[in-house]
């Protein structure tokens, strides 16, 4: 399995993955944000999978089982809404946790885009327990989005990091090249082109 050991809000919200100027509120909130993941969640991070675009009606029966053809299951849970105003409903994604890695390595390679519930899934890595530094989105920080909502972030499965443009001034770290499923290799602007057969 691979992810990014760090995040950086700022660097998450360039599409190259290049720092500079916030551009919006929320970066500058999400670098002024401290997240602690919570204490009471006992899963194993590097087995369990964060599911995305959930259905509001998907339920936790539904959600394993889609997800058990992958492996066994050791636990699965639907975010809702339990703040203020609380009504239960969805937040429209959740998390699986597998009994084995594997499992989870094969959910991640193979679940991502399938349809549940007439809704089209992100399956990526979960971040708050592996990424030193995680800010969620709901502090300005997360991964992926929608331009729409104004608050799109780089660096994950749905949206990774682009080339910049001028790649001599921006330096990108190995782990923001790729995902599991995409291997980039840069090579040098000064490497010697190949030679011109001649006719």
């Amino acid at each position: 399995m691979w992810f990014a050991d760090v995040y950086d809000p700022l660097l998450a919200g360039a599409l190259d993955g290049s720092a500079g100027a916030p551009h919006d509120a929320a970066i500058q909130r999400a670098q002024c944000s401290h997240y602690k993941p919570p204490k009471h969640v006992s899963t194993d991070p590097l087995k369990t999978l964060y599911v995305g675009r959930l259905n509001f009606d998907t339920t936790e029966a539904s959600l394993e089982q889609h997800f058990k053809l992958y492996g066994d299951i050791v636990s699965v849970t639907i975010i809702r809404n339990l703040g203020k105003s609380f009504t239960g409903c969805s937040e429209g994604y959740g998390f699986v946790t597998f009994e084995r890695t594997r499992s989870a390595e094969k959910a991640y390679s193979q679940a991502n885009h399938s349809v549940l519930d007439n809704h089209m899934i992100l399956v990526d890595y979960e971040r708050a327990r592996v990424m030193s530094g995680w800010i969620p989105r709901r502090l300005g920080g997360g991964i992926g989005g929608r331009k729409e909502s104004g608050q799109l972030r780089f660096g994950g499965r749905d949206k990774p990091f682009r080339w910049p443009i001028r790649r001599d001034t921006v330096e990108i770290r190995p782990e923001q090249r790729r995902d599991d499923t995409v291997f980039l290799k840069y090579v040098s602007e000064t490497h010697e082109p190949r030679s011109q057969p001649s006719a």
